[in-house]
């Protein structure tokens, strides 16, 4: 169990799934909390890494941080993504085993699954067939960081974990359109285009690609979860278990923004992987489930985006 006094690093705290993690936390009693942003640690300086580990010996790691982006960055940028998030895990995971750290936990991506993978997805199906083409520079170094948690995991007898998230939303996520995930983007374009009255909305793809979401909230409350109940070898999926149609998606998004104008599909885009909804029988075994429902989710996520917008 993650105790109260335990001194708990959570990398990569400020961003979506990092702050709610933060926030869950503190509402559970813990007392030593340890943060740092980009500017006071940047994460790709080995020597600061080890720096922070001598000086703080935490106890227990939550590797949140990641160079992560929308399918338009990672199609953009496929050198910064493998790059940066190799170098970010490998020293955040080797000075937490060189610093006897008891309980680590590796955040994954289900976008780095095989591109036909088998539906849904069960966590043995990692590394069976070829990747998604427009991130795969973002799953390699994902993959890899879920193996180098692994091999640390058999080689030298420690209990750590990775958790394998859906596509996650809510809270603190960004909703720059270069950089963000689908519903922070849906979001901004719906709510602005209602805000100027524009007469349509432009969506990339043809809206039959298939996805599965959980709101960050419910992310953080299972990977808590698992840290708490999963110890054993290899990864563990995290979702909801249930997938919508990027067009379903959009509907709703269009629904709750209140935009009076139409969608129109820019089909000579990319849909990305046709399919991805995860099998999560494993993490329901042990107990957990998730509470927000997507509509519920998005409806949350429009309010958040138009406070930002008005403040």
């Amino acid at each position: 169990m993650i105790q109260k006094t335990h001194r708990i690093y959570v990398a990569g705290h400020n961003g979506m799934v990092g702050s709610a993690l933060v926030r869950r936390l503190k509402e559970r009693g813990a007392k030593q909390l340890i943060l740092r942003t980009h500017k006071e640690l940047d994460l790709c300086d080995q020597r600061a890494v080890r720096d922070l580990f001598n000086k703080e010996k935490p106890e227990v790691v939550i590797v949140a941080a990641a160079r992560v982006g929308g399918i338009k960055a990672n199609m953009e940028h496929q050198a910064e993504f493998i790059r940066e998030n190799l170098t970010i895990q490998t020293n955040v995971i080797h000075e937490a085993y060189l610093n006897g750290v008891e309980r680590l936990c590796f955040l994954g991506s289900s976008c780095i699954y095989p591109r036909e993978c088998p539906q849904p997805i069960k966590e043995e199906y990692l590394l069976t067939g070829p990747l998604e083409p427009t991130n795969e520079g973002y799953a390699i170094a994902k993959i890899a960081g879920m193996k180098m948690v692994d091999f640390y995991r058999r080689q030298y007898g420690l209990d750590w974990i990775s958790v394998m998230p859906c596509n996650l939303y809510g809270t603190n996520d960004s909703f720059d359109l270069n950089t963000s995930h689908v519903i922070s983007a849906l979001v901004k374009k719906f709510v602005d285009a209602a805000y100027s009255h524009k007469d349509h909305v432009e969506v990339w793809g043809t809206g039959s690609a298939r996805r599965e979401f959980l709101h960050v909230d419910d992310a953080a409350d299972g990977i808590l979860f698992a840290m708490e109940h999963y110890h054993q070898d290899g990864h563990i999926n995290l979702g909801s278990g249930r997938d919508v149609t990027i067009r379903e998606l959009v509907e709703i998004v269009h629904e709750e923004s209140g935009f009076a104008g139409k969608v129109v599909w820019d089909t000579s885009k990319p849909d990305g992987m046709p399919r991805k909804c995860m099998d999560i029988s494993r993490i329901r075994e042990l107990g957990w489930s998730p509470k927000i429902p997507l509509r519920d989710g998005v409806k949350k996520t429009v309010q958040e985006y138009r406070q930002l917008k008005n403040s």
